[in-house]
């Protein structure tokens, strides 16, 4: 058994940043009060998925990554071997997602949240081509990663597009 914990490890760690990003969202969609939250306020598009699929999709990505992760430590040498830049690389990517959250649903900032998605895409493009170069299965596993990255940049450009302002303001929102 203890020889799986590192594997294990691994697929749950970026969930853990995943879950602290959700209490960013506790009065962001639906309020306890059962008013209209910021995010529900919004211009959407009618082709954004429905929010039950967020976290279990999420949930599903973070631990493939997390896994690939592990296959890209243990067979490219861990920090001290070929796996140092991917490794370094997943670090970034993992940051940069963990951060989207508080910066789209804490500080309702379209604009940054843009601007942060956009260097994740890229950046967890790059990771999936690295990782590959030292375990083609963990290259693949980004895969699903990339076409959701896609579809959520997608429409969080569509949002800071059609809400130029980033939406109503808190105080309109408790009027």
């Amino acid at each position: 058994m203890s020889s799986y914990l590192p594997a294990i490890g691994a697929a749950i760690l970026p969930n853990l940043g995943g879950f602290v990003g959700s209490l960013f969202l506790r009065d962001q969609i639906v309020k306890k009060d059962g008013t209209q939250a910021w995010y529900e306020t919004l211009k959407r598009p009618s082709w954004r998925p429905p929010n039950w699929v967020f976290g279990p999709v999420w949930t599903t990505l973070y631990s493939t990554m997390g896994y690939a992760s592990y296959l890209v430590w243990k067979d490219g040498g861990g920090f001290k071997g070929d796996a140092k830049l991917p490794l370094m690389l997943f670090g970034a990517q993992l940051a940069l997602n963990w951060a989207w959250t508080p910066i789209f649903f804490g500080a309702h900032n379209l604009k940054w949240s843009l601007i942060d998605i956009v260097a994740l895409h890229a950046t967890v493009s790059m990771c999936g081509v690295l990782f590959y170069k030292i375990n083609p299965t963990a290259g693949y596993m980004f895969i699903p990663y990339v076409a959701w990255l896609s579809l959520a940049t997608c429409l969080n450009y569509v949002i800071w597009r059609d809400n130029p302002e980033g939406g109503p303001k808190i105080r309109e929102l408790k009027d």
